[in-house]
């Protein structure tokens, strides 16, 4: 469960929800807090968290290639629902471009200023991105 504090808008993730956005272990997010790789703080409750727009930029400055072209694909079945943490909201008068990342996919949505406010998307927001697309490509690696 993610935990937002209305007043500020600030959402702060548990050890083990940063753990699953990053897709590593909740002991790797915690030895990336202990050597000082990731920020934590502690909630009203005594727990460690991270500041989700903390978390946000990690993962953007931390971003790994795309291991379907680093690594042979033994097999996958992934659903249209993508969750991801927020990292970049643009918004002019009319439009707003919303930038998610999902491991390490970057995902980047065009939206309704309206839709973008009324969601409260900004950095370090959690959000699942839900694609539907009449064109999908689906391609074998080149290493089996």
């Amino acid at each position: 469960m993610v935990h937002m504090r209305h007043a500020t808008h600030m959402t702060q993730f548990r050890i083990s929800e940063a753990a699953a956005l990053l897709q590593v272990s909740d002991d790797t997010v915690r030895r990336w807090i202990d050597s000082g790789r990731l920020t934590a703080a502690t909630d009203d409750a005594g727990r460690a968290v991270i500041e989700g727009a903390d978390l946000a930029s990690y993962m953007t400055e931390n971003a790994a290639g795309d291991p379907a072209l680093e690594s042979p694909v033994v097999g996958a079945s992934a659903r249209n629902r993508l969750a991801g943490i927020v990292t970049r909201v643009v918004r002019d008068t009319v439009m707003a471009q919303v930038e998610m990342q999902v491991g390490p996919h970057r995902i980047v949505s065009l939206m309704s200023r309206e839709a973008a406010d009324e969601l409260g998307l900004e950095p370090g927001v959690l959000a699942v991105a839900s694609v539907k697309s009449t064109n999908v490509v689906i391609e074998i690696p080149t290493h089996r």
